[in-house]
């Protein structure tokens, strides 16, 4: 392939330029290497490559961390373990408030839904999924391209599917597919989280800001056969932490950019998508709000699913912020207007590409017409419950089942059920109070957002207020139970079919409407996006090689950059904090009160210890406990947020405002040793920098 130089971002450029600067996600078999040595000094060779691949982790449900000793010590954010941590509490022993410590890997406690993917091989089957798909169109290339893509992750797995977890990832939306090999971990303990006070101190009003003093981390460890895992491969901490000026390297697993999307897929996004979900966060907020408010037991019930929610709110303003920023979509269009012109420049490339866009184009006025429908309906944003979720997944995991594996819905293929019946037989309690509430408010936007006339609002609610048939369903079900079920799942099409739990009649009863916009989606939407962006993306190949980055997929990326602050509006940001400056920042009252054992040691502690700082990586959600390296490989630091212009990484990188927020190492070690106490987690992480 032809390759050029890396295309930057930066709204008073012109449209290409040489420069490398921090931005970039790239996949670990296509590193900047001649980039990073030229403004680095350093070259990330094939060896270290491996070895970082390796020693990062991927946490299924959504965030990033690392092995941090050779005896199965991860590290990564109290934010990506609270649902654990919640999970494991009880309304005597909340660890959510009083943080959690095994003095012994004995008293070390399984979190019921946390998997841990280690990265272990990518391999190139672009030109095996091309042949499926070639010639194809419509519902035909949806069945291609799934059936495929199943057919290659079940030979992958093979039977060792407990251990091993293959996905066919479609990168540059089509421009080449890899199919990432993991190794599954999913007896995952926890070891040490610290109190929310500390882990998210600042609360909402500092999410995504800067200066920041958060502790948030945690540690769990991966275990296999009963025993805790022996990595060949972990990070061990360095001596001294990050230092100003110094290149950093964070690994990890952003969820999803749209960097590369058309002009059309944008201004659907800014127009209609992102405000329709705001508003409906902005709702769930308030309910979710206020039964936490309502006492102390529903504070610890709701705060995982409030955080959630006040930390996606947030991040979509962002996106929306730069969205409606007139010079973001001159950018693009001026962007995607040279890749048209040069397509255009050339008979042979008109005639293969030139239509991509405006297929693309009417794909999306199919997607503005059923996107509501689609979300509601089978996205499940109308029935917002665990109860719900669970009845799903058993009536559509009797019927996938059955089918040949190339024919299941993706999520209910052999290669995922490890993953999804993880979740499906957790652990974690089911609070009927707070199923009852969450369901009734989701019925009732349900009924607001499709109306009150519409035949599905009917058949779902019949003569009932969506209220009164939470309480119904909540108050008939037995799915709260895990051993119920498994006995479902077990029992297979005859259990479900004879079932009369409210909650599984419910899914049963709307699986046909919801099985119908979601074929509607990927026959008219979908697989034409799919098809098209292909073209595209080989177009933009011709122009420009693999010397641009691919948007993230929630797959591992590493991201180069260095420590650094920032002006902010002529108000330069320094870009550290420290531990004295937690005191400083607190008042005493929620959200920024620090927690007692912070207050007892405070004499005891390093107050100048450097505690959170910022680079300029490139960064987005799903990076959330990425390890923070230097050119050793060693933790220097822990990314947990970025800074408020790094909402709008989403669609473009500025390296002159975009900051990674990270905890500091040393803080993470003078925290561990003095506030807590963990003599032994100390040991450990010592000892492995000394090996």
């Amino acid at each position: 392939m032809n390759r050029k130089p890396a295309l930057t971002l930066i709204l008073a450029a012109t449209v290409s330029t040489a420069a490398f600067a921090g931005e970039g996600m790239w996949t670990p078999d296509n590193l900047p290497k001649a980039q990073v040595q030229q403004q680095y000094g350093f070259t990330p060779d094939a060896k270290w490559a491996e070895h970082v691949q390796k020693s990062a982790l991927r946490l299924a449900g959504g965030c990033s961390g690392s092995f941090v000793s050779p005896n199965g010590l991860v590290l990564t954010n109290h934010h990506c373990v609270n649902s654990c941590v919640q999970q494991l509490s009880t309304a005597e022993k909340d660890y959510i408030k009083s943080g959690f410590l095994a003095k012994e890997e004995k008293d070390e406690i399984r979190c019921p839904e946390i998997e841990l993917n280690r990265l272990d091989k990518i391999t190139d089957v672009t030109a095996r999924v091309r042949t499926a798909t070639e010639g194809k169109a419509g519902e035909a290339y949806s069945r291609a391209e799934k059936a495929i893509k199943s057919e290659i992750e079940k030979e992958c797995a093979g039977k060792d599917s407990a251990t091993t977890r293959c996905d066919v990832v479609s990168l540059y939306h089509g421009g080449v597919y890899s199919l990432y090999r993991y190794h599954r971990f999913q007896d995952v303990r926890l070891a040490f989280a610290p109190e929310l006070e500390a882990a998210f101190f600042g609360g909402d009003p500092d999410n995504f800001n800067f200066p920041r003093y958060d502790l948030d981390m945690g540690l769990l460890r991966a275990y296999e056969n009963g025993k805790p895992v022996k990595p060949k491969d972990f990070f061990p901490f360095s001596k001294n932490g990050a230092d100003e000026g110094e290149m950093t390297v964070i690994v990890g697993n952003p969820g999803g950019t749209d960097r590369q999307l058309t002009v059309s897929q944008l201004e659907l996004a800014r127009d209609e998508q992102v405000v329709s979900y705001l508003l409906f966060l902005a709702e769930r907020r308030g309910l979710l709000t206020q039964f936490r408010n309502e006492s102390a037991e529903h504070w610890r019930i709701a705060q995982s699913d409030l955080f959630g929610t006040e930390n996606s709110y947030k991040v979509l303003r962002g996106r929306l912020s730069a969205l409606q920023d007139p010079a973001v979509f001159d950018l693009k269009r001026r962007q995607e207007k040279e890749l048209r012109d040069f397509v255009d420049a050339d008979p042979a490339r008109k005639q293969k590409y030139g239509a991509a866009w405006d297929e693309i184009a009417k794909a999306v006025a199919v997607e503005r017409n059923i996107d509501d429908r689609h979300s509601y309906v089978e996205s499940g944003r109308g029935f917002y419950s665990r109860y719900y979720e669970y009845a799903r997944m058993l009536v559509r995991g009797a019927a996938e089942r059955g089918k040949p594996d190339a024919e299941r819905l993706r999520e209910y293929t052999d290669s995922k059920l490890p993953a999804l019946t993880q979740r499906l037989f957790s652990t974690a309690p089911v609070y009927a109070d707070y199923e009852t509430v969450k369901l009734g408010w989701s019925l009732t936007k349900l009924r607001e957002i499709l109306g009150t006339d519409d035949a599905f609002v009917k058949k779902v609610l019949g003569k009932e207020s969506p209220d009164a048939l939470a309480k119904r369903l909540v108050a008939g079900t037995r799915l709260g139970d895990p051993a119920v079920r498994k006995a479902l799942w077990d029992g297979g099409a005859d259990a479900i079919a004879k079932s009369d739990d409210p909650f599984i009649v419910l899914a049963r009863d709307v699986d046909v409407d919801a099985r119908a916009v979601r074929a509607r989606y990927e026959n008219e939407v979908e697989s034409v996006i799919d098809k098209n962006s292909e073209l595209v993306a080989t177009a933009r190949f011709e122009k420009y090689g693999t010397s641009v980055y691919p948007d993230a997929t929630f797959t591992q990326r590493f991201s180069f950059g260095d420590v650094r602050g920032w002006d902010e509006k002529g108000v330069p940001v320094k870009p550290f904090t420290t531990i004295g400056g937690a005191f400083g920042h607190a008042t005493g009252s929620y959200p920024f009160a620090l927690p007692q054992s912070w207050l007892d040691a405070q004499s005891r502690l390093n107050l100048n210890q450097r505690y959170n700082f910022v680079s300029t990586n490139d960064i987005i959600g799903g990076n959330s406990g990425s390890p923070v390296i230097n050119k050793n490989a060693e933790i220097v630091g822990l990314v947990f947020d970025g800074n408020i212009h790094s909402l709008g990484g989403n669609y473009w990188y500025d390296e002159r405002l975009n900051r990674a927020v990270s905890v500091h190492s040393g803080a993470i070690l003078e925290a561990l040793r003095t506030i807590y106490g963990a003599d032994a987690l100390v040991k450990e992480l010592e000892a492995a920098r000394k090996r």
